[in-house]
């Protein structure tokens, strides 16, 4: 039977919902996934994200052929590939000879520009679906946004949680307020009970995918193995039935936490997942109410959760597609300096930077605090090129793409747009990471020392940052009381402040 129409599947797409997939005819459809080496190294990922997106890949294909769909895979070493969408796409039409092409939006603008040129460049319709798995379209974010001064995710997510009814009582929110993170910000200490993420073993088809990373893209950062990754659905929900069981109790409480030696304190880990289309976000929320519902874990954990996805991730997401292709090009404070060498060695006297830089290194993971406050943070301070720290995060991390992880550097980390995100930048002394951290116990550094050879890097950079930027920043309402701080100071304790900070900016360059 002839091909009707060609299905595109990407690597982030893993989902027998997707609207492509069910809108379509087995009989008379054929899907085509790729692997991709333009999409590996347009920027050099992590060699264990292009492992686990391609592992992903060829299980969720093997899954579709043995539901009854045609598949054509391209394997990544497959001697005719062209390592560019449009080329494959281009062989797939010759070879199948389909009377149109089927996707479902991609995630990234780069790639959604592409594929508007597909119908004039290859000669037949291209049907580009909502991806209707966010729950929030477009368009609809777009009139949520329309004529609001400020764009505050608190409203966003109050709006959502209107639409799914989840934590809802009534017209009101369950317990009586909407937002329960106060709650959420209690220091761990090492002597609590830490579970580990659901870890798997890989099989024959995984052990292949890892062997070919490994000859493919040596030089990319990251350590390879050990590859514990959920590579399957199946897998996937057995690591959430892992985190629900053994860890959402105390995640809420401990959720803004850093430990030396407990890389995933009670995180999910689950973002990897949902974001390549193996978990279904809004089944994940209701599991998590569910949970809540009949007493098995406490409100602020469940609540604290379930923001981060219908609220948080469906507003970086509105916010990536309000602003591009313009958003990746902001830099409010004019930030020019390159990324320091120890985000890629790990080789430096810092204890939380190291620890951050390392475990990244070998896990393609790190929580939003070690991003935010320890990575984020410093990078903010030291007047790093946001451009630049934008492209480490999408390079290093397993569960970054564009749509999701620009949002959260240029905005939320290095207030690089201006406060379209946040109402004031995330910046912070050593004291910040010290509360949330036994970082600085074995530091090299003082984080009780302000100044000098010895202080924390973090305390005369926090200064540093504030006044170099002060013109960008003094009329921020939230930053008043920090101004009238630094006026009561002494002049002598002002210039170690910037002298201190000089010698930490000079040694970075």
């Amino acid at each position: 039977m002839p091909t009707r129409n060609l299905i595109l599947i990407l690597g982030d797409q893993l989902s027998p919902g997707l609207a492509s997939i069910v809108t379509a005819d087995p009989k008379r459809d054929r899907i085509l996934m790729a692997e991709i080496r333009e999409e590996a190294t347009y920027v050099k990922h992590h060699k264990k994200k292009i492992a686990f997106l391609f592992a992903a890949m060829r299980h969720f294909a093997g899954n579709l052929v043995e539901a009854g769909w045609q598949v054509d895979y391209v394997q990544l070493d497959e001697k005719e590939n062209t390592h560019s969408f449009s080329g494959e796409v281009e062989r797939a039409i010759r070879r199948h000879k389909p009377q149109g092409l089927v996707v479902t939006e991609p995630g990234e603008w780069r790639l959604r520009t592409a594929m508007e040129s597909w119908s004039k460049d290859l000669g037949l319709p291209v049907d580009i679906l909502d991806d209707d798995r966010f729950l929030c379209a477009r368009e609809a974010f777009a009139d949520w946004a329309e004529g609001r001064k400020q764009l505050r995710m608190e409203y966003f997510y109050r709006e959502m949680r209107r639409k799914t009814g989840l934590l809802m009582d009534g017209d009101a929110p369950e317990g009586g307020k909407w937002n329960f993170d106060a709650e959420n910000r209690k220091p761990a200490k090492a002597d609590l009970f830490m579970p580990r993420p659901a870890r798997f073993d890989p099989d024959d088809i995984t052990a292949e995918v890892l062997d070919l990373v490994g000859n493919h893209f040596a030089d990319h950062f990251g350590d390879l193995a050990p590859f514990w990754f959920a590579v399957t659905a199946e897998q996937a929900a057995a690591a959430l039935d892992h985190f629900v069981e053994k860890a959402l109790p105390f995640f809420g409480d401990y959720q803004d936490a850093m430990l030396k030696d407990e890389r995933f304190l009670y995180h999910s880990v689950l973002s990897i997942y949902i974001n390549a289309g193996l978990l279904d976000p809004l089944a994940v929320c209701r599991r998590i109410e569910t949970e809540y519902r009949k007493g098995r874990v406490p409100l602020n954990a469940a609540e604290g959760f379930i923001r981060q996805i219908i609220g948080w991730r469906e507003y970086v997401r509105g916010i990536y597609w309000l602003k591009m292709p313009d958003y990746v090009e902001a830099n409010f404070f004019d930030a020019q300096r390159p990324l320091p060498d120890f985000y890629w060695t790990a080789e430096t006297e810092m204890a939380c930077l190291k620890a951050a830089v390392t475990q990244t290194r070998e896990e393609a993971y790190a929580h939003h605090i070690q991003r935010l406050m320890v990575t984020g943070n410093f990078a903010m301070l030291a007047g790093v090129d946001p451009r630049q720290v934008h492209e480490w995060y999408l390079m290093v991390y397993a569960d970054a793409y564009e749509w999701v992880e620009l949002p959260n550097t240029l905005g939320m980390s290095q207030f690089a747009d201006g406060g379209l995100l946040g109402s004031k930048p995330y910046a912070a002394s050593g004291n910040y990471i010290n509360k949330m951290s036994d970082y600085c116990a074995d530091c090299r550094y003082d984080v009780k020392q302000k100044t000098g050879d010895d202080a924390c890097p973090f305390n005369p950079l926090y200064w540093d940052f504030l006044i170099r930027n002060e013109d960008r920043l003094r009329g921020n309402p939230r930053l008043a009381q920090v101004y009238r701080t630094w006026q009561r100071m002494s002049d002598d304790k002002k210039t170690d402040y910037l002298k201190s900070a000089e010698r930490i900016l000079s040694n970075l360059s």
